[in-house]
């Protein structure tokens, strides 16, 4: 019932996720942010159980911060796929599994490369330009095979994230009115404007800060 859609491009990422927080067939809150900046310049949309996500989100986080602190640097955007992949996989082999799908990405200044990974509740993980877990996933995954462009600007990526939410907005009879939008690029991690049911058919310029 939870949609997070990923898009990988030359310079930079896109990560999008619903703002719906459900129980059920009660919808608690419509402002809920599903994203987490894991570095200055990785993030990740998660859905899941509504305990395991902000459990296993900040797991990743403080860990990855104490590798910074024990060794003076980041870990690689890969490694930290990689790491979070393993987390997935040895919890499904506990009594505490989590269950949580997520994309990770983010750009890579200092190779100037841009990264995406689908990982999901099993533990497998793809590289992939683009990708979306849950319901919506179903409907979005056609519009960026047809119009995904790795060499897209941001505006023209941030218009394709809006033609796959207007379909699932149409397509999906679940209530996801408000998607929050996260990009990664040289600069870091900066929030662009939401996309909700009010203001997808309406243009919005994007600012990117340099």
């Amino acid at each position: 019932m939870e949609t997070v859609i990923g898009i990988k491009f030359n310079n930079f990422v896109l990560i999008a996720t619903d703002m719906t927080a459900a129980h059920s067939i009660m919808v608690m809150k419509d402002d809920e942010d599903k994203t987490y900046n894991i570095t200055d310049n990785v993030v990740m949309g998660v859905t899941g159980e509504a305990g395991d996500v902000p459990r296993f989100a900040e797991y990743i986080t403080q860990n990855v911060k104490l590798y910074r602190m024990r060794n003076g640097y980041d870990l690689s955007i890969p490694a930290i796929a990689t790491f979070t992949r393993k987390t997935v996989a040895e919890h499904l082999r506990s009594q505490s599994p989590y269950q949580v799908n997520f994309m990770l990405g983010g750009f890579d200044p200092s190779k100037k490369q841009s990264y995406l990974y689908f990982i999901d509740y099993l533990g497998a993980q793809v590289d992939v330009p683009y990708g979306a877990h849950g319901y919506g996933g179903l409907m979005s995954i056609t519009v960026m095979d047809r119009y995904y462009k790795p060499d897209a600007n941001y505006q023209e990526a941030y218009d394709l994230l809006k033609k796959c939410i207007a379909e699932v907005q149409k397509r999906c009879i679940i209530n996801m009115p408000n998607f929050k939008v996260k990009l990664s690029y040289s600069g870091g991690i900066q929030e662009l404007p939401e996309i909700t049911k009010d203001n997808i058919q309406k243009q919005t310029i994007v600012n990117v800060k340099d």
